[in-house]
């Protein structure tokens, strides 16, 4: 008796994952498989990587791997990259093109590129087929996050067109939920899509297509039931750390490797500590729908994690980790971070973290080698903060930003706006602060919140926004009715919210000069036997240098963590330095209007920082020739 020959599966990721990583999901499923089932042939189609190279050969370097960036991530909330491949989807190049040109100019959008790259798209699908083909697979699986849903349609209905007895399963973050079930129950071609997370139903469908049973305990999987699609119930059972594999990224080293794309292309290594947030577990923020219906956190230990790093960078040879966490789990401060600050490596951590880490916790992700942290500032007025439930306040998020100057983190965030409930009061102060704030690192821009599914603002309309439909983008991107969309898609239009008129064209100018002037600003202190002297060199301010002594230079030491007048009065009482409580309130008036603290409510946080990070060099002026010396 012969034993039956493994499955043949094939694993692709489809534009537009970003081209300098590898896909997570494919190198863990790529690992599952092999561990669960050690006769299956698995093979892998980097669809980034190959579009990448499609379009440089194809327009003979017209469009460039900048171009992608532009298209598959920079128009994220305009679903370009989707609508790049719906021609390819629905069989006519020019589906969807006249709704996009009158999209693109009520919102003053660049669509060349675009359409340029259209042209380009049902070759480059038919390319892959036949590439996926050539293996002659029996199961296709796709993974699909925000913009690569069209294009993975796109090849899966073409690969069924060629063999109509393929298998072909989706999964990822797009197939969450109800998206999940509309995204099968309208593409016959797809025959079963995994909700949810794939550790446990991947296998366990596989187990199934080996028998030629009915997956009907596969809980969340959608599969068809002659003409009908079926939609397991979903289960709250998560999958445990210790399930989770360390990923596969042999065949995208390979592909990396012989691509021409390579040389526009600084990779980097992607692995994961935890899954979920452990602040959403008690506190969803108000805005995000990131971790689906996946909250509970779960995390790998530390020195697990440590050797995973340690064994993808020994075989890969690149130092650049991104960690795909939501929040990092605070017990890597004791372990995981440690052990990376020891290594020796010259790594190049990217992190998502909260924004009320102490310096001390931001000193040690610099020693551990994090160079990119997204901290979800999102804001910097606390009663706005408190409408998106983020527990942290706006002193907090500033003395984070002085921090990530002091030890070269570069910082990511948007400032975010358009709450249920803010009003122009909460931003007046803020805004006219930031000028102040021009040497620290600015959001990436004053932007409207938009509906996102399984945030609290959609699961419950009584926050805010109880009229809601699918995104505008949406109506160039699928050729579906209204009611099937309300089900597939992640983003949602609204009346908007909060602030508007000239309150946000005041937020969006003040952010708009910050950001052009941080290169050319720092606000540097430094201490001697004397107290401390601050530098202000600062675009769009005077240029001066301050010296304080006596119980102020001590008072700026304790305004660093941040402190209202009445702490700080305690605090240079108990430290032997007593101020009479009208200088000092006269003092912090005075610091207040030189932009050298930030006053969010009571609490005043001082600005200076004490280093420059990497790279940033000082708007050097000998201080005899600027406008003078000011004592404190």
């Amino acid at each position: 008796m012969t034993s039956r020959p493994g499955m043949r599966i094939h694993l692709v990721t489809m534009p537009w994952h970003p081209i300098d990583l590898p896909s997570l999901q494919v190198g863990l499923l790529h690992r599952l498989v092999r561990q669960a089932r050690p006769d299956d042939e698995v093979r892998e189609l980097h669809g980034s990587l190959r579009w990448a190279e499609f379009l440089l050969e194809r327009s003979g370097g017209a469009l460039r791997p900048g171009d992608y960036v532009s298209v598959g991530s920079d128009s994220i909330f305009h679903g370009l990259g989707d609508w790049v491949f719906s021609g390819a989807l629905y069989d006519d190049p020019d589906w969807g093109a006249a709704r996009l040109r009158a999209y693109a100019q009520r919102h003053g959008l660049h669509v060349d590129t675009a359409f340029a790259m259209r042209a380009h798209a049902a070759a480059f699908i038919a390319e892959c087929a036949t590439e996926v083909l050539a293996g002659q697979p029996d199961v296709v699986g796709f993974t699909t996050t925000f913009m690569q849903n069209v294009p993975s349609l796109a090849l899966a209905a073409e690969l069924k067109r060629r063999n109509a007895r393929l298998t072909v399963v989706f999964g990822g973050s797009n197939c969450d939920g109800p998206m999940g079930h509309a995204l099968h129950r309208n593409h016959r071609f797809v025959d079963h899509v995994v909700r949810g997370e794939g550790e446990y139903a991947f296998p366990a469908l596989l187990r199934h297509l080996d028998a030629g049973t009915p997956p009907e305990d596969v809980p969340g999987l959608c599969w068809w039931d002659g003409e009908l699609s079926r939609a397991n119930l979903e289960t709250r059972r998560t999958v445990a750390p210790t399930d989770i594999p360390s990923p596969d990224y042999d065949q995208w080293q390979a592909a990396l490797d012989a691509s021409p794309v390579a040389e526009y292309v600084h990779p980097k290594l992607v692995v994961e500590g935890a899954r979920g947030c452990w602040w959403g577990e008690k506190h969803h923020c108000t805005f995000c729908g990131l971790n689906g219906s996946s909250m509970a956190f779960r995390a790998k230990p530390g020195p697990r994690l440590w050797s995973e790093v340690e064994r993808l960078v020994r075989r890969h040879r690149i130092l650049d980790v991104v960690t795909v966490d939501n929040i990092i789990d605070m017990a890597y401060f004791r372990d995981f971070l440690p052990q990376a600050a020891d290594s020796g490596w010259d790594l190049r951590l990217h992190y998502e973290v909260k924004s009320n880490l102490t310096p001390a916790q931001l000193q040690l992700l610099g020693r551990a080698g994090a160079v990119h942290i997204q901290p979800g500032i999102e804001s910097l007025g606390s009663r706005v903060l408190d409408l998106m439930d983020k527990g942290v306040t706006g002193a907090r998020n500033v003395r984070t930003l002085r921090e990530c100057e002091n030890h070269s983190l570069t910082c990511s965030w948007n400032l975010l706006y358009g709450f249920p409930g803010e009003t122009a009061a909460d931003y007046a102060p803020v805004v006219a602060q930031l000028p102040a704030l021009v040497h620290l690192q600015p959001p990436s821009g004053a932007h409207r919140i938009q509906l996102e599914r399984f945030s609290p603002h959609f699961t419950d309309p009584g926050l805010g926004f109880p009229e809601r439909r699918p995104a505008e983008m949406y109506q160039h991107v699928y050729d579906l009715p209204e009611r099937e969309l309300a089900d597939l898609v992640y983003l949602f239009d609204t009346p908007d919210a909060g602030i508007a008129g000239e309150p946000e064209e005041a937020l969006r100018k003040a952010v708009e000069d910050w950001i052009v002037g941080y290169p050319n600003s720092s606000l540097l202190m430094a201490e001697d036997d004397d107290g401390v002297v601050v530098r202000d060199r600062r675009s769009g301010l005077p240029r001066r240098t301050h010296r304080f002594t006596g119980w102020q230079a001590v008072a700026l030491r304790r305004l660093e963590d941040g402190r209202t007048e009445a702490a700080l009065h305690r605090l240079l009482a108990d430290d032997g330095h007593p101020a009479p409580a009208r200088e000092l309130r006269e003092w912090l008036t005075r610091v207040r209007s030189l932009g050298l603290v930030f006053q969010d409510g009571s609490t005043y946080v001082w600005l200076p920082t004490r280093d420059l990070p990497a790279g940033k060099h000082e708007c050097l002026t000998d201080p005899a020739l600027a406008t003078g010396a000011v004592r404190g």
